[in-house]
């Protein structure tokens, strides 16, 4: 596949079937960033949508002063922040075949393999961070998923949400608190222990 910087250029010449590429290279990465946000899957799923929606339609705008990805991201989370009740739009599904002038190519699902056990286990623990990020006010659940899932830097977290270092470090630090103690409480009930690094943590199944 050519290089991003060559598809966006094409991009911006409305090349469609360009576009098309980019969105096959980043829609996992905005689609696992709009689910971490919004939580619910099918609001997620609109999310991812409408980005690449507006993606295409701002493409034009775009100066690579940052990294592609990155900019899709600033859309991801710029929506999210200032959605409200979700309303009916008209969307493309991502799920759909993508067609180029080669023919039609379709996202490959990747299967998971692991002990059984333990897949049960971190699939209880994500629901359960799940919740608990769910539970945190808009801006700090931006920035501590920013920061602790997607790994960006305090500097460009606060390029992405347009506001101060120190905004930043406040937001984190009272989102990190919050969301510790529901994991506590919530974990207990599961009979794990968990001892977690920010959102990267390790579990155990308690003895009985």
């Amino acid at each position: 596949m050519e290089a991003v910087s060559q598809l966006v250029r094409r991009a911006q010449k409305k090349d469609l079937v360009a576009f098309e590429q980019l969105v096959l290279l980043y829609q996992d990465r905005v689609y696992v960033l709009a689910r971490r946000l919004a939580g619910d899957p099918l609001d997620a799923e609109d999310l991812a949508q409408e980005v690449f929606i507006r993606a295409y339609r701002g493409i034009h705008a775009f100066r690579g002063e940052a990294d592609f990805g990155t900019w899709l991201h600033r859309i991801t989370v710029n929506l999210w922040l200032n959605s409200r009740r979700k309303t009916a739009v008209a969307v493309i599904s991502l799920d759909e075949p993508v067609v180029t002038t080669e023919g039609t190519m379709r996202r490959e699902v990747p299967t998971l393999d692991g002990e059984p056990e333990k897949l049960l286990l971190d699939k209880e623990l994500g629901e359960v961070l799940q919740q608990a990020l769910e539970g945190l006010p808009k801006e700090q659940r931006a920035v501590l998923v920013l920061r602790e899932l997607e790994d960006y830097t305090y500097e460009e977290i606060a390029s992405l949400l347009s506001c101060s270092l120190g905004t930043v470090r406040s937001r984190l630090s009272r989102a990190r608190e919050a969301l510790r103690k529901a994991m506590t409480g919530r974990t207990r009930e599961l009979g794990v222990h968990v001892a977690a690094d920010g959102l990267a943590c390790t579990a155990e199944k308690k003895e009985t």
